[in-house]
């Protein structure tokens, strides 16, 4: 435990989960191709609306229309590229939460370019391995290393791995939740960073909104790996865990510290 670590209990994370449901958040996606029915998926799952389009003539409209947006890097073609620039710009002028998610920046030059060219319009969360983060933020990344983040104009960070890491102004904090199939289904962190956009959009205080998406799926991930025999079950007993899950078993399976 860190003294600078918000003062975030159990109980606070199974109400933010309960008012999110009550509310419904509809979250824009631009993700990757490979990720678009899963992500839906998993919104659906969780009590959010999903919407999906990449199209440059319609974007900003659903942009206006969602609560939250979701920029996944994930499959870079023309028409994504364009669509992203387009809704992180509509997104800032409304004022409505957006998350980057910088998937395999470290594979490409120009996927990198792009990552940081968005990092200029301050996203409201980065969400990364640490892989991603060491590519985007440079060789010495390390998430509790603020004054860095900040020259990187990002306000909060959510490094997800074995122990999750949240990182919003000078507070941190970790959660522990999850499983190890969790690693072997396609699409499972680009559908989490969907649902953390969709918190951000019920909940102000942003370590809370991020610490709950994170609990939430990861005991969703913890259930559904005792129901399941592999990758191939575990997916549908993910879906189900993560709609059923209750505020006593949140309360009583949250591991944050």
């Amino acid at each position: 435990m860190t003294n600078n670590q918000p003062h975030i209990t159990a109980e606070n994370i199974a109400e933010c989960v309960s008012r999110f449901r009550s509310q419904k958040p509809h979250v824009h996606c631009i993700t990757n191709s490979v990720a678009q029915n899963f992500t839906a998926n998993v919104l659906l799952a969780a009590g959010a609306t999903p919407s999906m389009t990449v199209a440059v003539s319609e974007i900003g409209s659903f942009v206006e229309m969602a609560d939250a947006l979701l920029i996944n890097l994930g499959t870079l073609d023309p028409e994504r590229i364009r669509a992203v620039n387009i809704a992180a710009e509509r997104a800032n002028q409304l004022t409505k939460p957006w998350v980057l998610d910088p998937v395999f920046v470290q594979a490409s030059t120009s996927r990198l370019e792009l990552a940081k060219f968005l990092l200029g319009k301050r996203p409201s969360l980065v969400r990364c391995n640490a892989g991603e983060g060491k590519a985007l933020f440079g060789d010495g990344f390390d998430p509790s290393d603020l004054s860095k983040l900040k020259t990187a104009q990002v306000s909060a960070l959510a490094l997800t791995g074995k122990e999750d890491r949240v990182v919003v102004g000078e507070q941190s904090m970790s959660v522990l939740n999850g499983h190890q199939f969790m690693d072997r289904v396609t699409a499972m962190g680009c559908a989490l960073t969907a649902v953390i956009a969709g918190f951000m959009a019920t909940e102000e205080d942003a370590s809370l909104a991020i610490a709950s998406a994170l609990v939430l799926f990861g005991l969703a991930g913890e259930v559904a790996g005792k129901r399941s025999n592999g990758p191939g079950s575990f997916a549908p007993a993910f879906l189900d865990a993560l709609h059923n899950l209750n505020q006593d078993e949140i309360k009583q399976g949250a591991k944050i510290r």
